[in-house]
């Protein structure tokens, strides 16, 4: 059973950054959205500091977050990439198979990744996810090199929101119209 320290405070900052957009979305009155809670059990507590220091996942998640955005529901995973080149590793069949019931029932599912090295946030769509991963499961490349993305879905920081990617998902709204 994995613990839950075992990979430390990866993607804190990101989910951070992206909990104060959501806020600022809240406060404007554009969109609802929440962090999941994934369901722990604590095995050690440090009582003087009242913090769980070891634990396990009692169950898998399924995506970091979930919401809506004027009447369109939305879920999206959190990533970090260190890299130009994103394993599909990080990606779980479990969430596959959940984004893509989402998608199933008129909702849109996407990734949001931070590529540490280039500094950019970049919204991933989940038709394009899905190709990367049916590509890996059919014994293809098992990631995505950035070269391979569509630049229009990287996400600038502006206006006082850390990472708006509302603009993102409206373009993948308006693509999707057009199909």
């Amino acid at each position: 059973m994995p613990s839950w320290n075992s990979r430390g405070l990866r993607g804190s900052m990101l989910e951070e950054m992206i909990n104060m957009t959501n806020n600022k979305y809240r406060e404007k009155g554009l969109a609802l959205i929440q962090k999941v809670p994934t369901p722990i059990t604590p095995i050690n507590i440090d009582k003087e500091n009242r913090h769980i220091t070891l634990a396990y996942f009692e169950q898998k998640s399924t995506v970091d977050y979930i919401g809506v955005v004027q009447g369109v529901p939305i879920c999206f995973d959190a990533k970090e990439c260190a890299v130009d080149t994103f394993s599909m590793n990080n990606v779980h069949e479990h969430q596959i198979a959940f984004m893509k019931e989402f998608e199933e029932q008129n909702g849109i599912a996407f990734l949001l990744i931070y590529y540490k090295k280039k500094d950019i946030y970049y919204y991933l769509t989940f038709e394009r996810l899905y190709e990367f991963w049916d590509r890996a499961v059919n014994g293809g490349r098992k990631s995505f090199r950035y070269d391979e993305l569509d630049c229009s879905y990287q996400i600038p920081i502006q206006s006082g929101l850390c990472i708006h990617y509302l603009e993102a998902l409206n373009k993948d709204l308006e693509r999707r119209e057009n199909v």
